[in-house]
């Protein structure tokens, strides 16, 4: 089953490889979407694909790279799309 997701990750997230972190971490999970840094210091990603690989990286995102310390991850559930051809980094 597909499944998309919005992940937004509160913490220390930011200016510790968060994002080029979750990126590898999405495409070895085969998944598609993309990441990006917030204003509000926050790391936002949507996330597509088999619904075990994003719940494996949603888990992943409690946790994050070694520098990080995540607060809370919140996750909205949304429409798959299917318009993302790989995960990529947002600026």
């Amino acid at each position: 089953m597909i499944r998309r997701v919005q992940l937004v990750v509160t913490g220390m997230v930011q200016g510790v490889w968060f994002r080029a972190s979750m990126q590898r971490e999405a495409r070895r999970l085969g998944l598609c979407g993309w990441v990006r840094n917030r204003p509000d210091g926050a790391v936002e990603a949507e996330a597509e694909g088999d619904s075990d690989a994003v719940a494996a990286l949603i888990l992943w995102a409690h946790t994050g790279p070694s520098g990080a310390q995540v607060e809370r991850v919140g996750v909205a559930a949304l429409e798959p799309s299917g318009v993302e051809p790989d995960f990529s980094v947002r600026r």
